[in-house]
């Protein structure tokens, strides 16, 4: 658990900058200065290489955060912590960065053209896997958040759909 911590932290102090991160917290000290690694195997679910036209290629491991812009975006963030349980990424020591179950992930563009996000004007959808979609949906629905009814698709799971405050899109998906 502290491996995976730190090896977060560390991206986050690469990607926004170490002064984002408190020098102060242990864990942002190790992401700065991490040790070597205790062996050279790669790590369970590491980035592979793979042979492309002769010469090995690096992929990238997974997602290390979605970045969008917000009117509000205290605001926003404060929703989906309080609705979807995502905590931010923290701005001070003792926070806590939302850490994510390990699963599938999509990752497809698709047309411009595409109705599939609802808006014309809203370039992106993130999709969250989640673990009970009806228990969810009865959730949200409860604080008073509009949710389209789950569908269902054989072999793929269940999805539904909602906006943030913004009128972002989120489609909710129950893996099959």
């Amino acid at each position: 658990m502290a491996i995976q911590r730190r090896r977060l932290l560390q991206m986050l102090s690469y990607a926004l900058g170490s002064s984002v991160i408190p020098l102060r917290n242990r864990f942002a000290i190790a992401a700065q200065n991490p040790a070597p690694p205790a062996s050279s195997a790669a790590p369970a679910g590491a980035a592979v290489k793979q042979e492309l036209g002769g010469t090995k290629m690096e992929k990238v491991a997974g997602i290390g955060g979605l970045f969008f812009r917000a009117h509000d975006p205290k605001a926003l963030g404060q929703w989906y912590l309080q609705h979807l349980g995502i905590a931010l990424t923290p701005t001070g020591e003792g926070g806590t960065v939302w850490q994510q179950e390990a699963g599938p992930t999509a990752f497809s563009p698709f047309p411009e053209t595409s109705k599939y996000f609802g808006d014309a004007n809203k370039v992106w959808m993130v999709n969250f896997r989640v673990h009970d979609l009806d228990k969810m949906v009865a959730q949200l629905r409860t604080a008073g958040i509009e949710v389209k009814e789950p569908e269902t698709y054989p072999n793929i799971g269940r999805f539904a759909r909602l906006h943030d405050p913004e009128g972002n899109p989120i489609e909710l998906w129950q893996p099959a």
